[in-house]
Protein backbone atom coordinates (compact mmCIF):
# COMPACT_ATOMS: atom_id res chain seq x y z
CA UNK A 1 0.00 0.00 0.00
CA UNK A 2 1.72 3.11 -1.21
CA UNK A 3 1.45 6.57 0.61
CA UNK A 4 -1.55 7.80 -1.24
CA UNK A 5 -3.78 4.48 0.08
CA UNK A 6 -2.74 5.18 3.82
CA UNK A 7 -4.09 9.30 3.65
CA UNK A 8 -7.12 8.17 2.18
CA UNK A 9 -7.69 5.44 4.68
CA UNK A 10 -6.48 8.37 7.67
CA UNK A 11 -9.27 10.98 5.65
CA UNK A 12 -11.95 7.63 6.08
CA UNK A 13 -11.03 7.29 9.48
CA UNK A 14 -11.01 10.72 11.01
CA UNK A 15 -14.43 11.58 9.10
CA UNK A 16 -15.87 9.03 10.88
CA UNK A 17 -14.98 10.11 13.92
CA UNK A 18 -16.38 13.37 13.28
CA UNK A 19 -19.51 12.10 12.21
CA UNK A 20 -19.81 9.79 15.63
CA UNK A 21 -18.68 13.31 18.04
CA UNK A 22 -21.09 15.08 15.99
CA UNK A 23 -24.50 12.21 16.65
CA UNK A 24 -23.17 12.47 20.51
CA UNK A 25 -23.56 15.43 20.48
CA UNK A 26 -26.71 16.21 18.87
CA UNK A 27 -28.00 13.49 21.26
CA UNK A 28 -26.47 15.40 24.17
CA UNK A 29 -28.80 18.59 22.67
CA UNK A 30 -31.95 16.71 22.48
CA UNK A 31 -31.37 15.70 25.98
CA UNK A 32 -31.37 18.98 27.54
CA UNK A 33 -33.60 20.84 25.65
CA UNK A 34 -36.61 18.93 27.29
CA UNK A 35 -34.99 20.15 30.83
CA UNK A 36 -34.67 23.45 29.37
CA UNK A 37 -37.96 24.50 27.90
CA UNK A 38 -39.34 22.80 31.34
CA UNK A 39 -37.60 25.61 33.59
CA UNK A 40 -38.38 28.67 30.91
CA UNK A 41 -42.42 27.40 31.00
CA UNK A 42 -42.05 27.48 35.48
CA UNK A 43 -41.09 30.69 35.39
CA UNK A 44 -43.33 31.82 32.63
CA UNK A 45 -45.73 30.12 34.98
CA UNK A 46 -44.43 31.68 38.16
CA UNK A 47 -44.60 35.42 36.30
CA UNK A 48 -47.87 34.89 35.45
CA UNK A 49 -49.08 34.12 39.04
CA UNK A 50 -47.68 36.66 40.46
CA UNK A 51 -50.49 39.13 38.76
CA UNK A 52 -52.38 37.67 41.53
CA UNK A 53 -50.55 39.01 44.19
CA UNK A 54 -52.96 42.38 44.64
CA UNK A 55 -55.61 40.29 44.53
CA UNK A 56 -54.82 39.34 47.96
CA UNK A 57 -53.25 35.52 46.78
CA UNK A 58 -49.86 34.79 48.62
CA UNK A 59 -47.60 32.49 46.37
CA UNK A 60 -44.74 29.62 46.68
CA UNK A 61 -42.74 28.48 44.39
CA UNK A 62 -40.75 25.39 44.03
CA UNK A 63 -41.61 23.62 47.43
CA UNK A 64 -41.39 20.49 48.70
CA UNK A 65 -43.97 17.24 47.74
CA UNK A 66 -44.75 15.98 51.48
CA UNK A 67 -44.20 12.69 51.67
CA UNK A 68 -42.10 12.42 48.93
CA UNK A 69 -38.22 13.73 49.65
CA UNK A 70 -36.90 13.74 46.00
CA UNK A 71 -40.19 15.51 44.20
CA UNK A 72 -41.10 19.27 43.93
CA UNK A 73 -44.28 21.13 43.45
CA UNK A 74 -44.11 23.67 41.24
CA UNK A 75 -46.38 26.65 42.67
CA UNK A 76 -48.72 26.87 45.04
CA UNK A 77 -51.37 29.68 45.85
CA UNK A 78 -53.03 30.91 48.85
CA UNK A 79 -55.74 33.21 48.72
CA UNK A 80 -59.32 34.01 49.08
CA UNK A 81 -60.40 31.00 46.60
CA UNK A 82 -58.37 28.33 48.82
CA UNK A 83 -54.95 26.53 48.26
CA UNK A 84 -54.66 26.17 44.50
CA UNK A 85 -51.51 23.35 43.88
CA UNK A 86 -50.25 23.90 39.96
CA UNK A 87 -48.50 22.04 37.86
CA UNK A 88 -46.60 23.84 34.71
CA UNK A 89 -46.35 21.43 32.14
CA UNK A 90 -44.41 22.33 28.22
CA UNK A 91 -46.49 20.21 25.96
CA UNK A 92 -45.87 20.45 22.44
CA UNK A 93 -48.85 20.08 20.27
CA UNK A 94 -52.63 20.09 20.15
CA UNK A 95 -54.24 19.63 23.94
CA UNK A 96 -57.90 19.12 24.43
CA UNK A 97 -60.84 17.79 26.86
CA UNK A 98 -62.76 15.00 25.19
CA UNK A 99 -65.44 13.48 27.41
CA UNK A 100 -63.83 14.81 30.43
CA UNK A 101 -60.01 13.33 29.67
CA UNK A 102 -57.70 15.60 28.78
CA UNK A 103 -55.76 14.26 25.55
CA UNK A 104 -52.44 15.46 23.96
CA UNK A 105 -52.56 14.43 20.14
CA UNK A 106 -53.48 11.13 20.29
CA UNK A 107 -52.55 10.15 23.70
CA UNK A 108 -54.65 10.62 26.61
CA UNK A 109 -52.86 11.88 29.38
CA UNK A 110 -54.45 10.77 32.81
CA UNK A 111 -51.38 9.88 34.28
CA UNK A 112 -50.55 13.75 34.58
CA UNK A 113 -54.42 14.10 35.92
CA UNK A 114 -53.74 11.59 38.37
CA UNK A 115 -50.80 13.45 39.47
CA UNK A 116 -51.81 16.72 39.68
CA UNK A 117 -54.46 15.02 42.31
CA UNK A 118 -51.62 13.22 44.06
CA UNK A 119 -50.12 16.79 44.82
CA UNK A 120 -53.20 18.37 46.17
CA UNK A 121 -53.97 15.31 47.91
CA UNK A 122 -50.19 15.58 49.38
CA UNK A 123 -50.73 19.63 50.23
CA UNK A 124 -54.44 19.16 51.94
CA UNK A 125 -52.32 16.18 54.54
CA UNK A 126 -50.47 19.25 55.96
CA UNK A 127 -53.29 21.00 56.73
CA UNK A 128 -56.19 21.12 59.60
CA UNK A 129 -59.47 18.52 58.70
CA UNK A 130 -61.23 22.08 57.95
CA UNK A 131 -59.07 23.42 55.64
CA UNK A 132 -58.59 20.07 53.36
CA UNK A 133 -61.72 20.73 51.02
CA UNK A 134 -60.58 23.97 50.07
CA UNK A 135 -57.34 22.39 48.57
CA UNK A 136 -57.58 22.15 44.44
CA UNK A 137 -55.39 21.08 41.49
CA UNK A 138 -54.64 23.20 38.53
CA UNK A 139 -52.69 22.00 35.49
CA UNK A 140 -51.37 25.20 33.26
CA UNK A 141 -50.39 24.89 29.84
CA UNK A 142 -47.28 27.14 28.57
CA UNK A 143 -47.48 25.71 25.09
CA UNK A 144 -51.08 26.21 24.51
CA UNK A 145 -52.15 29.75 26.27
CA UNK A 146 -55.84 30.46 25.25
CA UNK A 147 -56.71 26.61 25.86
CA UNK A 148 -58.82 26.16 29.07
CA UNK A 149 -60.70 22.95 30.07
CA UNK A 150 -61.98 20.84 33.01
CA UNK A 151 -61.87 16.67 33.26
CA UNK A 152 -64.34 14.84 34.69
CA UNK A 153 -62.15 14.35 37.77
CA UNK A 154 -62.73 18.28 38.26
CA UNK A 155 -59.01 19.24 37.90
CA UNK A 156 -58.92 22.35 35.79
CA UNK A 157 -56.42 22.48 32.54
CA UNK A 158 -55.58 25.96 31.55
CA UNK A 159 -53.01 28.40 29.22
CA UNK A 160 -50.66 30.99 30.55
CA UNK A 161 -52.54 33.47 29.25
CA UNK A 162 -56.24 32.42 31.40
CA UNK A 163 -54.68 30.84 34.21
CA UNK A 164 -54.95 34.15 36.12
CA UNK A 165 -58.70 34.43 34.86
CA UNK A 166 -59.70 30.99 36.23
CA UNK A 167 -57.75 31.79 39.50
CA UNK A 168 -59.53 34.79 40.11
CA UNK A 169 -62.76 32.82 39.31
CA UNK A 170 -63.00 31.11 41.86
CA UNK A 171 -65.75 31.76 44.87
CA UNK A 172 -64.54 33.32 47.71
CA UNK A 173 -64.07 30.64 50.42
CA UNK A 174 -61.55 31.88 53.10
CA UNK A 175 -61.08 35.33 54.74
CA UNK A 176 -57.90 37.66 54.78
CA UNK A 177 -56.61 36.73 58.14
CA UNK A 178 -57.06 32.46 57.33
CA UNK A 179 -55.51 32.85 54.78
CA UNK A 180 -52.10 34.82 55.95
CA UNK A 181 -52.42 31.72 58.83
CA UNK A 182 -52.50 29.30 56.27
CA UNK A 183 -49.59 30.79 54.21
CA UNK A 184 -47.56 30.82 57.14
CA UNK A 185 -48.03 27.53 58.14
CA UNK A 186 -47.51 25.78 54.20
CA UNK A 187 -44.39 28.02 54.18
CA UNK A 188 -43.27 26.78 57.04
CA UNK A 189 -44.20 23.08 55.99
CA UNK A 190 -43.76 23.36 52.22
CA UNK A 191 -40.12 24.58 52.45
CA UNK A 192 -38.41 22.94 55.62
CA UNK A 193 -36.05 19.96 55.23
CA UNK A 194 -37.70 17.13 53.31
CA UNK A 195 -38.22 14.18 55.36
CA UNK A 196 -39.21 10.45 54.28
CA UNK A 197 -42.83 10.27 55.84
CA UNK A 198 -45.97 9.77 54.42
CA UNK A 199 -49.35 12.09 53.93
CA UNK A 200 -51.10 10.01 56.33
CA UNK A 201 -49.05 10.13 59.07
CA UNK A 202 -47.94 13.82 58.34
CA UNK A 203 -51.71 14.25 59.24
CA UNK A 204 -52.36 12.68 62.62
CA UNK A 205 -50.88 14.01 66.00
CA UNK A 206 -48.46 11.91 67.85
CA UNK A 207 -49.49 11.86 71.60
CA UNK A 208 -46.18 10.88 73.75
CA UNK A 209 -46.53 7.56 75.31
CA UNK A 210 -47.65 7.63 79.00
CA UNK A 211 -46.08 5.37 81.43
CA UNK A 212 -48.30 4.71 84.85
CA UNK A 213 -45.68 4.06 87.59
CA UNK A 214 -46.87 0.91 89.67
CA UNK A 215 -49.33 1.68 92.11
CA UNK A 216 -47.54 0.25 95.83
CA UNK A 217 -50.45 -0.27 98.56
CA UNK A 218 -49.14 0.00 101.73
CA UNK A 219 -48.53 -3.30 103.94
CA UNK A 220 -51.26 -3.77 106.45
CA UNK A 221 -49.96 -3.11 110.11
CA UNK A 222 -52.93 -4.32 112.58
CA UNK A 223 -53.02 -3.51 116.35
CA UNK A 224 -51.11 -5.41 118.29
CA UNK A 225 -53.23 -7.17 121.08
CA UNK A 226 -52.08 -6.65 124.66
CA UNK A 227 -52.52 -8.80 127.60
CA UNK A 228 -53.08 -7.08 131.10
CA UNK A 229 -50.65 -7.58 133.55
CA UNK A 230 -53.27 -8.96 135.99
CA UNK A 231 -54.71 -11.17 133.17
CA UNK A 232 -58.07 -11.29 131.89
CA UNK A 233 -59.07 -10.90 128.25
CA UNK A 234 -56.77 -9.17 125.81
CA UNK A 235 -57.54 -6.10 125.07
CA UNK A 236 -56.94 -4.15 121.31
CA UNK A 237 -54.52 -1.47 120.64
CA UNK A 238 -55.57 1.83 119.10
CA UNK A 239 -57.47 1.90 115.39
CA UNK A 240 -54.66 2.01 111.99
CA UNK A 241 -54.28 5.55 110.37
CA UNK A 242 -57.59 6.20 108.25
CA UNK A 243 -59.69 3.94 110.48
CA UNK A 244 -62.31 5.79 112.57
CA UNK A 245 -63.21 3.30 114.87
CA UNK A 246 -66.02 1.03 115.76
CA UNK A 247 -66.16 -1.91 113.10
CA UNK A 248 -65.85 -0.08 109.48
CA UNK A 249 -64.86 -3.03 107.18
CA UNK A 250 -63.93 -6.69 108.04
CA UNK A 251 -62.53 -7.57 111.47
CA UNK A 252 -58.89 -8.27 111.03
CA UNK A 253 -57.43 -10.74 113.48
CA UNK A 254 -55.33 -9.86 116.13
CA UNK A 255 -51.78 -11.19 116.41
CA UNK A 256 -50.32 -11.88 120.18
CA UNK A 257 -47.49 -10.78 121.06
CA UNK A 258 -46.57 -13.48 123.65
CA UNK A 259 -43.36 -15.45 122.42
CA UNK A 260 -44.11 -18.69 119.96
CA UNK A 261 -47.33 -17.72 119.55
CA UNK A 262 -47.04 -17.12 115.48
CA UNK A 263 -47.26 -19.73 113.56
CA UNK A 264 -43.82 -21.10 111.99
CA UNK A 265 -41.95 -18.01 113.89
CA UNK A 266 -40.32 -17.42 117.24
CA UNK A 267 -38.61 -20.12 119.47
CA UNK A 268 -41.10 -22.76 118.60
CA UNK A 269 -40.62 -22.46 114.28
CA UNK A 270 -36.72 -22.28 115.14
CA UNK A 271 -37.00 -25.28 117.27
CA UNK A 272 -38.71 -27.56 115.01
CA UNK A 273 -36.16 -26.28 111.85
CA UNK A 274 -33.22 -27.58 114.30
CA UNK A 275 -35.06 -30.69 115.05
CA UNK A 276 -35.73 -31.58 110.79
CA UNK A 277 -32.12 -31.08 110.50
CA UNK A 278 -30.71 -33.16 113.06
CA UNK A 279 -32.84 -35.91 111.86
CA UNK A 280 -31.52 -35.15 108.22
CA UNK A 281 -28.13 -35.36 109.46
CA UNK A 282 -28.87 -38.53 111.66
CA UNK A 283 -30.03 -40.31 108.62
CA UNK A 284 -27.17 -39.04 106.33
CA UNK A 285 -24.60 -40.60 108.93
CA UNK A 286 -26.76 -44.08 108.90
CA UNK A 287 -26.20 -44.44 105.04
CA UNK A 288 -22.26 -43.53 105.15
CA UNK A 289 -22.03 -46.29 108.12
CA UNK A 290 -24.18 -49.52 106.36
CA UNK A 291 -22.02 -48.22 103.39
CA UNK A 292 -18.76 -48.70 105.31
CA UNK A 293 -19.71 -51.94 107.05
CA UNK A 294 -20.96 -53.52 103.53
CA UNK A 295 -16.88 -52.33 102.63
CA UNK A 296 -15.65 -54.25 105.17
CA UNK A 297 -17.47 -57.69 104.79
CA UNK A 298 -16.42 -57.20 101.17
CA UNK A 299 -12.90 -56.71 102.13
CA UNK A 300 -12.70 -59.50 104.60
CA UNK A 301 -15.06 -62.46 103.46
CA UNK A 302 -15.03 -62.07 100.02
CA UNK A 303 -11.50 -60.26 98.40
CA UNK A 304 -9.15 -63.21 99.91
CA UNK A 305 -11.48 -65.75 97.85
CA UNK A 306 -12.15 -63.80 94.66
CA UNK A 307 -9.31 -65.06 92.72
CA UNK A 308 -9.53 -68.71 93.61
Amino acid sequence: MGAGDGAAEQSRLAAERVQRLKRQLDQAERATKPCDAGAVGERLVADRLGLLIPHGWYLLNDVRWPGRPKAILDHVLVGPGGVVVVDAKNWTGEVSVAAGVLWQGRFARTQSVDGALAQCAAVASVLAPPHRRFVRPLICLTGQPDFFGITNSDVAVAGADRVVAAVLALPPVLDQRTVVGLYAHLGEQLTQESVAESPAVNSLTVKPLTVKSPTVKPPTVTSPTVEPAGGGPPVAGPPRSGQTGGRSGPRQPAYRTRRGARSGTGSGGSGRARKSKAQHDAASGMTRLMFLAAFVVFAVYVLPYWGR
